[in-house]
């Protein structure tokens, strides 16, 4: 009988902290805490908003928690993201959690970074790149953006 209490008293602890990270993991804002306050976490529920009807480009990583490069270059994500805070927005897509997002866009390696501007995909990167090569590829997108809202010289 002591070891069925103990055993039942484990299992409610243990109920216990799943509720309370679970609870802490959820953010209401859309960002990703754990990449940093710039990345936002997109799902089906928040992609159209989040990315398609941006005024700013998008940088959309496709990822997953079991991914060894995907989780190479997360810290590079999140540096762009800090870098180009203003011009740039960054998100997140779980593979795994978000399987039909995934599919929409024909995602079949991770992780694989897509570009979005005015709504649509502009360029795509699969694989590990490196920081300096997403900086000019996003660079570029940022100057055409730019190059779209001023008026011209004279």
């Amino acid at each position: 009988m002591k070891t069925l209490r103990i055993l039942l008293q484990y299992l409610v602890v243990l109920s216990v902290l799943c509720l309370v990270t679970a609870c802490n993991n959820r953010n209401t804002a859309g960002y990703q805490k754990a990449e940093g306050e710039n990345v936002l976490v997109l799902s089906t529920g928040n992609f159209s908003a989040e990315v398609l009807s941006s005024p700013q480009p998008v940088l959309v990583d496709f990822w997953a928690s079991w991914c060894g490069p995907c989780k190479m270059i997360a810290p590079i994500v999140s540096a762009l993201a800090g870098e180009f805070k203003g011009k740039v927005r960054v998100g997140k897509v779980n593979v795994d959690a978000e399987p039909d997002l995934a599919r929409q866009y024909g995602i079949t390696a991770i992780p694989t970074l897509l570009i979005f501007k005015d709504g649509k995909q502009v360029d795509q990167i699969i694989g590990l790149g490196s920081k300096e090569d997403l900086k000019a590829k996003l660079s570029k997108v940022v100057e055409g953006s730019a190059a779209k809202t001023q008026p011209p010289r004279p």
